[in-house]
């Protein structure tokens, strides 16, 4: 249910970037963004989508900000992949943006997707005013100086700093880089209803970081050509994980009891969440 679900809401998602993209100039970096969002698990729009369900708020509300949420991971992931930062040359199978065009066409598309994703978000389709700008302030300060720039800013620095991280350190640093677009997605559908987002945030902390663990334990035990970029740079890199600092088992175990708690998180919505729960679940048993 939860692999059929997830693929249904990649589609409406993909549907949705085909509508707004194809009404753009055709130039490089409009093509580039497209490229941009092509593939993934789009787990991000999956949890905006499926907790709007949950607080009975329509669909052709919740696609907006669920492609908002995916066009600004594609951003960070354009970014996140430029020679300056992770200098990759393979992403989901495909080269990376930069590799296919070039750094500044790279530069710019990401630019264009951070702003493309809060233009999505506010659209008059999203809901009242006050909804739209509870979204957007909320997405901005996940995505900026207070979530996913700060974990990336950590993450540089700890490429040079005179001792690995520890392991609080790396929580921390997780918590924006990766954590802080998956709470704004899981609360999305509460703020959509404009109702009590806690347990859908207490939800996806705990998810967020069993994403991360399993990250890590993809880039020890994974296969390159199902994750579709290359693998084992953290270790070779000489940088600490939760894998290197805990062990393989551990981690593994660590990722368990983050599940675990992610789904006893979301106990007050009975039935409605099995979805969420098993989404929870597929974070840690995914191959890519």
């Amino acid at each position: 249910m939860f692999r059929e679900r997830l693929a249904q809401d990649a589609a409406r998602i993909q549907k949705q970037f085909d509508l707004v993209l194809g009404a753009l100039s055709d130039v490089d970096v409009t093509q580039a963004m497209a490229y941009a969002t092509q593939g993934g698990k789009r787990l991000r729009g999956f949890l905006v989508l499926e907790s709007a369900r949950m607080h009975q708020v329509d669909t052709d509300r919740a696609i907006w900000p669920a492609t908002g949420i995916e066009a600004l991971h594609a951003y960070s992931l354009v970014h996140d992949d430029l020679p300056c930062m992770d200098d990759d040359d393979l992403r989901r199978g495909r080269p990376t943006v930069h590799m296919k065009w070039d750094e500044g066409t790279a530069v710019l598309a990401g630019d264009a997707l951070q702003t493309l994703a809060f233009e999505l978000c506010t659209r008059p389709e999203v809901g009242t005013a006050d909804v739209r700008a509870d979204l957007a302030l909320t997405l901005a300060k996940a995505g900026g100086a207070q979530g996913m720039v700060l974990g990336q800013a950590l993450d540089i620095a700890a490429e040079t700093a005179a001792s690995p991280l520890t392991l609080s350190e790396i929580t921390r640093l997780q918590a924006g880089k990766t954590g802080a677009l998956i709470e704004w997605s899981a609360c999305a559908g509460a703020r959509l209803a404009q109702a009590d987002p806690a347990p859908l945030r207490q939800y996806a902390r705990a998810l967020g970081l069993a994403f991360q663990i399993a990250d890590d334990i993809l880039d020890v035990e994974g296969d390159a050509e199902k994750a579709g970029k290359r693998l084992q740079k953290d270790a070779r890199a000489g940088k600490a994980t939760f894998v290197s600092l805990l062990g393989l088992d551990s981690a593994k175990a660590r990722a368990s009891e983050l599940v675990e708690e992610a789904c006893a998180a979301l106990t007050s919505y009975g039935a409605s969440a099995e979805t969420l729960k098993d989404a929870a679940r597929f974070v840690i048993a995914r191959d890519s």
